[in-house]
């Protein structure tokens, strides 16, 4: 096999995930992986993990997915980087949400949206708000669902028209509601 640098595998895992290559992208981060684990460099073995669960959920294979991000998300705790760790959270509710288990997914992205909430990333907290409130919808929590809705879009700075649209709808209902 041809020796590669890491910065190689790393540029290589990328370029295959870009041409959605996934199964690629995740041997590539698989082996980068590899690599950091030979330098005992903890956090990146995490984050490479993450990047391979992010691909091989791109790929259709939602079980290795999962397993590949899991215990990811107490590596970053450890390090503090609480940012990463709702990132890994993330990816592990996407993970269940495609098996289906809808009730861990839901209570993983909820871990998530705390953590995304105290370093105040409002960008991947919308996105792990909008992920939440579709699960709410599947599970029938329509209440919950409007409302994890509503708080996406109080955050989001920039709205599209759609997003206007459904903000108003939402305000229309909550008056209905008396909320």
């Amino acid at each position: 096999m041809d020796a590669f640098s890491l910065p190689q595998m790393i540029e290589k895992a990328k370029s295959a995930y870009e041409a959605e290559d996934f199964e690629e992208a995740a041997r590539w981060y698989d082996r980068a992986g590899e690599q950091y684990a030979l330098q005992d460099d903890a956090i990146n073995v995490a984050e490479m993990a993450n990047n391979r669960s992010v691909c091989l959920l791109r790929g259709g294979n939602a079980q290795a997915a999962l397993e590949a991000s899991k215990g990811t998300e107490k590596i970053f705790a450890q390090a503090g980087d609480l940012r990463r760790q709702a990132m890994a959270l993330g990816n592990q509710a996407s993970a269940l949400e495609a098996m289906p288990r809808l009730d861990e997914a839901i209570s993983l992205y909820l871990q998530s949206n705390e953590l995304l909430k105290q370093i105040n990333d409002r960008d991947l907290r919308i996105y792990v708000l909008q992920s939440l409130s579709g699960l709410q919808l599947k599970r029938r929590q329509y209440l919950q669902a409007l409302a994890t809705m509503q708080a996406a879009l109080d955050i989001k700075q920039k709205l599209t028209l759609r997003d206007r649209i459904l903000k108003k709808l939402l305000q229309i209902v909550f008056s209905l509601l008396g909320r």
